[in-house]
Order: structure tokens, then sequence, then C-alpha cells
């Protein structure tokens, strides 16, 4: 699983023009799911982002994660985050998982945040949103699980 993860003010998705969730501070995380993912994957990514400590203590210094402040979560699936644009000008996506396979990891995914606690609000899977993303920082990490075990 791959995921940009973005410290924000705020964020939002709407879909057909029509805001169907939003987050004040927190996480947004656009997260790709590829093939060869598993649960194993869902969970070690939901915690690595849970308490990825990014968020600034009264010192100044990024000390602080998402469960130490309290913040929202907004996950957001992006099957682009697996282009791979290395040949010519189009890019290939063969390394995402098709849809009716990812779609069982990102609600585990999902699950897995909410499990340690924080709001957790979702984009609508497989539909065209609009996300507004106002990034705070900015601070924004690349994550892959396939890199962390």
């Amino acid at each position: 699983m791959r995921a940009v993860v973005q410290r924000v003010v705020r964020g939002s998705v709407a879909v057909e023009g029509r805001k169907v969730c939003e987050i004040g501070p927190g996480l947004v995380v656009l997260l790709a799911v590829g093939h060869g993912d598993t649960a194993e994957d869902a969970g070690y990514l939901a915690d690595k982002i849970a308490n990825l400590r990014i968020f600034e203590d009264n010192q100044g210094k990024m000390n602080l994660s998402v469960l130490d402040t309290g913040g929202s979560l907004l996950v957001v699936s992006q099957f682009t985050l697996y282009g791979d644009c290395r040949k010519g000008r189009r890019p290939s996506f063969t390394e995402a998982a098709l849809p009716e396979n990812a779609v069982s990891l990102y609600n585990k995914f999902v699950q897995n945040l909410e499990a340690l606690g924080p709001r957790v609000e979702t984009g609508h899977f497989r539909e065209q949103m609009l996300v507004e993303i106002l990034n705070d920082g900015p601070v924004t990490m690349l994550l892959d699980s396939k890199k962390g075990f």
C-alpha cells in the first residue's frame, strides 16, 4: 500500500457537487492498494500513520501524532499513486490492485485507523471526487508498506 499523508488545517471531499465529508485539523491520507497487498499492509500503514509524529509540540518540534493532538483523518482512495511514468507519456497503472480487490483492503485500512480511536472520514471509493486540502506547513509524507517491514 502507498499513502501520501498531508498535515492539514482542513480537508473535504465533494461528489457530484455535494460535500460528503469534511475534517478540521488533522491528516488527509491519499491511499492506494497495490497487487500483493494484504491485511498486514493495511494494519502496518494505519498504525504508522496514526502514530506519525508530524505535529508540532509547544517547542515547535514535530513531536506529536494525530492521536496526541485529537485531530481527524480523511482517507481518500487514489489508485494513481501506483502510476508508472517511466516509459512514454501516459502512465501505466498495472501495479495498482483491481478495484474489486482493492476495496476490501481500503476498508480494512479505515477500520484499523478507527480502532486506534481518532475520527475518520472517507471519500467515496471509485467515485469522481473533488478533494480540497488545505495543507499545514506544508507537511507531506510518502509512505509505502513494502518499504517499512
